[in-house]
């Protein structure tokens, strides 16, 4: 058809549907988040805790049996002085690096899961979560089984495996609830009682034996110094800069200096490691047992706490080991979730992942699971650090430059150059591991850290967003008050994670929605290549 000039007028855009735009929180999103936790969507700035709450719920990190016990091991290898230097260059590393990122996920509201989307692209972030989920589940095995144990040997009855589904069955009920609706609570009600039970160790070891923090050297071949190769094991927890993004995006805005310095920086890490990292020296030094001629074993932690307080110090590895897994088995659920219902579409309750990971962990607990655990987190801890390294360039890269980081599928490549740094230089990092000898052991570390954040540096001008248009952001004043109804779940959420859907006129549809539906992302690449 032409007009009275001869000329074909152009297509008529197709009809968008209008979005439905409200400036309050939607009811059922809340009473959803009571256990979900925005676990699949940005964290809205209406649903972050006061400092105090948020600062109890991450406290539950301070009070694993599994720093007295590195400490105690690291000081066995090395002397007590080189650890406790190593042990300070940690604190004041990883302190900072935290800084960086809490305040980020505190900014943004987004999770390691999300985060992972926006620098490894749509296909790419898959990886992050499964390896968090992954990483979670061991160490809630490895705290978990500390529990069992303690009770099997206080008692001294009963097959290890029923203790086993003892400690598995009391401890997922504590994580159905949501960090602000109840972990928060847990653990600012048992923080005291780990407290005090610290004092206890060192009051009552003091007096029942000679004190000391002097640890015999074991002559252990090292490709470094003492206190570097101290700083590089702490280095193979760095599982923590993933927990503390999937925490500090809980934190409100104007705290945002507090919880990154004082909740999740260096005032954090000097009480956890150095503070109870002395703790630890302190027994395996003192409690005869404890060290023995291998070193440090397994359960002589435990040992030493239970023959120093008794039932009190049964009490003291209960409650401090229900504080950690409650944020293992949180965490682990999270990234179970985010995982599953980006790989195979299925979307149920959070509650579901949890029953799921205090099922693995219990199947777990009864293989021989020492056997494995230790390499299985090491081969993890490469990669985490790969991660850390990759994520810390990106928010330097992009510090100032996103508004709002583009974290939503449909506006996102499959796959950037920065999934190919982080694989190839974990592979080589797990090599260095395995084949390395004593230098790959002590280097493989920070080799693979400067390796990751030098890769990213390189490609990080490869553009990985979209080039689409009708952005539902441009229709509204603020991003971060505004809500906009998603078409498929009916329900709304904050403006900065919406799309409009191509399969569905322009509908609006959510950040969980997007993500768990092939065919929108399909649409949505055709969308952007015209």
């Amino acid at each position: 058809m032409t007009d009275l000039l001869g000329t074909t007028p152009a297509a008529t855009p197709p009809a968008r549907v209008p979005l439905d735009i409200s400036f309050v929180d939607d009811p059922r999103v809340v009473k959803e988040a009571s256990t979900e936790d925005y676990s699949v969507h940005v964290m809205p700035r209406t649903w972050r805790s006061g400092r105090l709450s948020l600062a109890m719920a991450w406290g539950s990190m301070f009070s694993a049996m599994f720093w007295l016990y590195v400490a105690a091991t690291v000081a066995s290898v090395v002397g007590t002085t080189n650890a406790v230097i190593g042990i300070i260059a940690t604190v004041i590393t990883k302190g900072l690096m935290n800084v960086v990122l809490a305040r980020y996920a505190n900014r943004t509201g987004l999770n390691v899961a999300l985060l992972s989307r926006r620098i490894f692209g749509y296909l790419g972030s898959i990886l992050a979560p499964l390896i968090f989920a992954a990483t979670a589940l061991y160490y809630a095995v490895f705290e978990g089984s500390i529990v069992a144990i303690a009770l099997h040997s206080y008692f001294g009855a009963g097959d290890i495996r029923l203790w086993y589904l003892v400690v598995v069955l009391y401890s997922v009920p504590l994580v159905l609830g949501g960090v602000r609706t109840w972990l928060d609570k847990l653990n600012g009600i048992l923080l005291p009682f780990y407290l005090i039970g610290l004092a206890a160790l060192l009051i009552v070891g003091a007096s029942k034996h000679d004190a000391s923090l002097s640890l015999p050297d074991l002559h252990v071949p090292l490709e470094a110094p003492g206190w570097i190769w101290a700083f590089t094991v702490y280095m193979g927890v760095y599982i923590l800069m993933m927990y503390t993004v999937d925490f500090a995006r809980f934190g409100k805005v104007e705290d945002e200096a507090f919880h990154g310095n004082v909740t999740f920086g260096p005032l954090f890490y000097l009480a956890t490691y150095l503070g109870t990292g002395l703790v630890g020296i302190f027994l395996a030094a003192t409690v005869p047992g404890v060290m023995g001629p291998a070193g440090i074993t397994e359960t002589g932690i435990v040992d030493a706490v239970i023959s120093l307080l008794g039932f009190g110090g049964l009490l003291l590895i209960v409650v401090s080991q229900t504080r950690i897994n409650s944020a293992n088995l949180y965490l682990a659920s999270t990234n179970l979730e985010a995982t599953v219902s980006r790989i195979l579409g299925l979307k149920l309750p959070r509650m579901v992942w949890a029953v799921v990971a205090g099922v693995i962990v219990y199947l777990m607990m009864l293989t021989d699971v020492l056997s494995y655990l230790l390499r299985a987190l090491a081969w993890q801890g490469v990669f985490v650090v790969a991660w850390v390294a990759i994520a810390l360039v990106h928010i330097a890269l992009d510090r100032g430059t996103e508004r709002n980081p583009e974290i939503r599928p449909g506006r996102l490549r499959p796959l950037t150059p920065a999934v190919a740094v982080w694989v190839v230089v974990s592979v080589f990092g797990i090599w260095l591991v395995e084949d390395g000898g004593t230098f790959g052991a002590t280097w493989s570390a920070p080799i693979t850290f400067a390796l990751s954040a030098l890769g990213y540096l390189v490609t990080s001008r490869y553009d990985v967003l979209l080039k689409r248009g009708d952005d539902p952001q441009d229709e509204v004043e603020d991003v971060w008050t505004a809500r906009i109804r998603c078409h498929v779940c009916d329900m709304s959420y904050v403006a900065v994670e919406m799309d409009r859907d191509p399969t569905a006129d322009g509908a609006a549809i959510c950040s969980g929605c997007a993500s768990a539906s092939p065919s929108f992302y399909r649409a949505a690449l055709a969308d952007g290549a015209r």
